[in-house]
Formats: C-alpha cells, structure tokens, sequence
C-alpha cells in the first residue's frame, strides 16, 4: 500500500527501511526523518504522516533498546531539578540598603 503519495512510499519500504536500521545499528533511535533519509526521499506535505508513524508503529524492529529506554526517565527528572538549589541551602535575599 501506498503510504506517501508525494515520495511514492510504500508501507514495505518504511519496515524495510526500519529492518535495515535497526540491523545497522540495534541501538539507533528511529525517526520518520530517518526512515526518509533511509530512503533517499525528504517529506514534502506531510499528509501522509498519521499513517507513516502507523507503519512505523506497526514494526517490531521500532521499539527502543532496552539499554536506552530509562534515558528518557533520567532526563525528565534532571529538567525537573535544573534551577532549584543545591542541597538545603536557602539561597540568600539581597537586601536594598
């Protein structure tokens, strides 16, 4: 089936695609702009793109590693500390004098 009608993409290029990848590298993180690239095409109108992540999706080969699967949890958590003081110290008012 035709997936993008502007690249004339099928869903068999997509998980070929993803296939090939993933056994470059079993620990590439796999994006639609990838897959493009993969491909040698760039997504024009960005019509079809609902339907490409659901092939995407639909591939075992897409999941994420398990070795980078809790990078995302620590990140989220570093973001949620970033600006807040270090250990208990209360960061001192500057008074006007």
């Amino acid at each position: 089936m035709i997936v993008c009608h502007c690249t004339n993409i099928t869903d068999h290029d997509i998980r070929t695609a993803i296939d090939w990848m993933r056994t470059a590298d079993a620990h590439t993180i796999i994006t639609p702009g990838k897959v493009y690239h993969a491909l040698g095409k760039s997504a024009d109108c960005g019509g079809c793109m609902p339907l490409f992540l659901d092939t995407m999706r639909s591939n075992d080969n897409l999941e994420v590693p398990m070795q980078l699967r809790a990078l995302r949890t620590r990140a989220t958590q570093e973001k949620a500390d970033e600006g807040r003081p270090q250990g208990n110290r209360i960061p001192q008012q500057i008074s006007a004098a």
